[in-house]
């Protein structure tokens, strides 16, 4: 019987505390208990706001991939500038990203059924998927139980975020390093397949590529031109354009059937198809001719980034507001 009541006592312990954080692992279970709405209710902001903004979906995937590339996902990426605190926001590959009031209306909701439960950096996740869905992309579970950083890393922001104007001999390490592969940098490029990049983001492609006086000559000649009158020499740097030409508000393939014509709109994305040699050729031309291989190894490159150094267990905490530490 004394051990039988030790037994007990011991599930009893880690029953409140949690199992080390070592042996910890995210579940789409995760929140069943504290807050089994968590889904509807981030499902139901995420549909008020697309409705308004058909951009949010992109927003938000963007934030959960910043994020999940700096320190893993912690919701790092959502902090303001505080005491102690200098935020990835000002980071060159954050500036203007949009997205963060979403973040804090779903907050708001979720705080309003589950106070005190459901961290940030789940809230980014979650959201992420519902946003693909919403634009017609594929559907996931999403692993949960991440918990919220108590700083951020403007620096590995500046230095780990993949510019838009790498190339791709740049991109591989700063995936890899993350541990992604080859398949994982091309279906995670393929996010790009909705949402908007400002004229700032791609117009050293448009004159004067590399110093060489010339466009970039991997740009196809008519979208160039067509680019060229968007965003002249000159022009207004905050201008957008749509990151997927053919059908800029929907998540499917025709992002890679721009590349092979030549009609990537940033740097990065038609280095995956341009760079002589490299893997991602095939890559692309597979997803571009299959919609459902796209989709499916998407969802796995997509758990996999949630799975990039989160906090669980005890580590951490849950933010009351996304924006600072409590």
């Amino acid at each position: 019987m004394p051990f039988l009541r030790f037994i007990i006592a011991i599930f009893f312990l880690v029953s409140i505390f949690g199992v080390s954080n070592a042996h910890y692992k995210l579940s789409p279970t995760f929140y069943d208990c504290t807050c089994p709405n968590v889904i509807d209710i981030v499902r139901h902001v995420m549909e008020q706001i697309q409705r308004r903004d058909v951009r949010a979906g992109a927003k938000i995937i963007r934030l959960h991939f910043h994020d999940c590339f700096v320190n893993g996902c912690d919701g790092s990426i959502l902090l303001d500038n505080a005491s102690g605190i200098v935020s990835e926001k000002d980071a060159n590959p954050n500036v203007g990203a949009g997205g963060f009031d979403i973040v804090d209306e779903i907050k708001t909701a979720l705080e309003n059924e589950c106070p005190g439960i459901v961290s940030c950096a789940d809230i980014l996740a979650l959201a992420s998927e519902i946003g693909v869905v919403l634009a017609g992309g594929p559907s996931w579970q999403v692993p949960l139980g991440r918990r919220d950083s108590l700083t951020a890393n403007r620096s590995g922001a500046n230095s780990d975020i993949p510019s838009p104007t790498e190339t791709l001999a740049v991109m591989i390490p700063q995936f890899t390093r993350k541990g992604m592969d080859l398949t994982d940098l091309v279906a995670l490029s393929g996010a790009h397949t909705f949402g908007r990049a400002r004229c700032r983001t791609f117009n050293q492609r448009l004159f004067n590529f590399s110093g060489s006086g010339r466009p970039d000559p991997t740009i196809d000649p008519n979208y160039l031109k067509t680019l060229q009158r968007l965003c002249p020499q000159g022009g207004n740097g905050g201008t957008f354009a749509n990151l997927d030409k053919s059908t800029p508000d929907e998540f499917d393939n025709y992002y890679f059937t721009n590349l092979k014509n030549h009609q990537g709109l940033l740097q990065t994305d038609q280095e995956l198809f341009s760079t002589s040699g490299s893997g991602t050729i095939a890559i692309v031309a597979n997803y571009a001719n299959n919609q459902h291989k796209f989709f499916d190894d998407f969802v796995r490159s997509m758990i996999k980034l949630g799975n990039i150094g989160p906090l669980t267990g005890t580590n951490g905490e849950i933010r009351k507001d996304c924006k600072r530490i409590n």
